[in-house]
């Protein structure tokens, strides 16, 4: 009999824990989400009352707010291994936000268990994103009745920042994951683009670029698995349909999320991601319930799976030693294909009834069920070799601030050295015409390359290659790389010429250089051999003595850094 009333007494208060701790998503008719208050204020009273709920406090959002993260641990050992959980980085796409407040209530009253992990989430990435609350921004999209804006305080797409770190939001992530050292990370959104039956879709770190040992396991085995289980529980799921602006039926591409990206900055340091796609045209309370389902299913995987996670992250580090070949530049291979399932609507043309002009429209009342073209396979394009250690001048203190945010060991040159090592120049890159995330981003970067002894200070650092963020210094580091630090214009003085001359002045010394040097005057007759144009320009044939002689600085487009083998 006491038995009994004991264990009514435990259902009675974990039906009021569920009741007494229920979301403003839950109190509403399923088409509301959360403000920024009533989130805080429910993770404070989550903290203060259960044992296994802590909040933390990194860094601020650019409007100075604390960014914070919710901890769930359950175990004496505080040290076990992470999942870590990003929402709100766009806060019109709260589905993540509603989902995680209600996950970590259900675990915190014991209504789900979780082993061997602890669970932390980014409240609200963007707050003040989370704090611009409209009715209007996401055009397209089906509820919530008012949500954020996808832009922060000063207007920059998170989810652009990763390797540049314009916003301090950015910077706070940094300092989040490289505190947690996640095993798994989820960064949850809704998508954009074209309409079909599927409730949930997802990108998971590109295999190529998450390297061969986790690159499989996570597409071939625990991918498979926790989307299995989300069949299960009615939740349609296909790979993210990257399109826009025509019908998937003939196909489309895995996403390729390079460093800019969430998941593109976590797999530099070999923990794999997925990004949660649910799909904007369904109703918002299915698609937070697909968000939850999704982060359960995760959990539960990597909680029975958690030691083969570790031993393959451990392991995926033999694939980067000094003197293996590394890809930096990657495109779509065309030719490669998987046919998958795929359940969409019938699409076609129609009359515009505002232009007039043909239109694209799905016709809901015509689902199909049909095979099309999964194109998920990407080949390198560029390859370097991995350096044993990277130079870094101690002028640059802004890559040395980046560093030593991303936890990358680094070794202080004790007096003035010679050292035999590699530097590239820049030899070629076009830039974009358009500002894009607040910087004009170079793209096809080339250079050339000079072994020799090179002169350094105390105080450069060594850095070395052989340490966990071999692949953020690789991404980052080398200037053809497509979210290197050179493309995101951190170097950009280095292309600019600091040292002229005065034509009438220098015209006589270019007369004598021509008279003088044999090998200059050879090379200046063959230009003009082979450029009429050249041929006919004076002040370019002036230019170019210039730029072939002593007097020029040399010095335009040398990059910063050096490279030992």
């Amino acid at each position: 009999m006491k038995y009994i009333s004991f264990f009514s007494l435990l259902i009675a208060n974990l039906l009021f824990s569920q009741t007494n701790y229920q979301t403003p998503f839950e109190k509403g008719n399923g088409n509301q989400t959360t403000t920024y208050a009533e989130m805080v204020e429910f993770y404070d009273n989550l903290a203060k009352n259960f044992s296994t709920i802590s909040v933390e406090s990194f860094g601020t959002d650019d409007n100075g707010e604390p960014i914070k993260v919710v901890i769930f641990n359950n175990s004496k050992d505080k040290n076990v291994p992470t999942i870590l959980i990003n929402n709100g980085i766009h806060p019109g796409e709260p589905d993540g936000i509603d989902a995680t407040m209600m996950m970590m209530r259900d675990f915190a009253t014991g209504k789900i268990t979780v082993k061997n992990l602890q669970i932390v989430a980014v409240q609200a990435y963007n707050i003040s994103g989370m704090l611009r609350r409209g009715k209007h921004s996401r055009a397209n999209q089906n509820g919530p009745e008012e949500y954020g804006f996808r832009g922060n305080a000063r207007n920059y797409d998170l989810n652009r920042d990763f390797i540049k770190n314009d916003t301090e939001n950015a910077k706070a992530f940094q300092q989040i994951f490289q505190h947690f050292k996640p095993i798994y990370f989820i960064d949850n959104h809704v998508s954009n683009g074209a309409d079909y039956q599927y409730l949930f879709t997802y990108i998971s770190t590109n295999k190529e670029r998450l390297g061969n040992k986790l690159g499989s396991y996570l597409n071939d085995k625990m991918q498979p698995e926790i989307l299995e289980t989300l069949e299960k529980k009615g939740i349609l799921t296909t790979p993210y349909v990257n399109i826009h602006g025509d019908s998937p039926d003939e196909g489309f591409p895995t996403f390729m999320d390079s460093p800019r990206y969430a998941t593109g900055y976590t797999t530099l340091f070999n923990t794999m991601g997925t990004v949660a796609e649910t799909h904007m045209l369904k109703p918002y309370k299915d698609r937070v319930r697909a968000t939850y389902e999704n982060m359960i299913s995760s959990i539960n995987y990597a909680s029975k799976n958690t030691k083969e996670i570790q031993k393959l992250m451990d392991e995926s580090l033999k694939d980067y030693q000094p003197k293996m070949k590394y890809p930096i530049q990657w495109k779509l291979d065309s030719t490669k294909f998987k046919m998958i399932d795929f359940k969409g609507y019938e699409a076609g043309k129609k009359a515009s009834l505002v232009s007039g002009k043909p239109r694209l429209f799905y016709d809901q009342n015509k689902p199909f069920n049909r095979k099309v073209k999964f194109y998920n396979q990407y080949i390198p394009t560029k390859e370097i070799a991995i350096p044993s250690y990277y130079v870094i001048p101690k002028s640059e203190k802004k890559v040395l601030e980046y560093l030593q945010r991303n936890d990358i060991a680094m070794k202080e040159i004790k007096q003035d050295s010679t050292i035999f090592a590699q530097q590239y120049k820049i030899s070629d890159y076009k830039t974009v015409k358009n500002p894009y995330e607040g910087h004009y981003l170079h793209y096809d970067t080339q250079v050339s390359s000079e072994n020799k002894n090179f002169q350094f200070r105390k105080g450069d650092f060594l850095v070395s290659t052989q340490q966990n963020g071999v692949k953020y210094l690789l991404e980052t580091l080398e200037p053809e790389a497509t979210d290197s630090f050179f493309n995101w214009n951190f170097f950009d003085a280095i292309l600019g010429q600091k040292e002229y001359y005065s034509e009438y002045v220098f015209e006589d010394t270019a007369a004598e250089l021509l008279k003088t040097n044999k090998n200059l005057r050879a090379a200046f007759e063959e230009e003009k051999k082979a450029n009429i144009d050249f041929a006919k320009d004076g002040n370019a044939q002036l230019d170019w003595i210039y730029k072939h002689s002593e007097y020029y600085e040399g010095s335009v487009g040398l990059y910063p850094f050096y490279r030992i083998f």
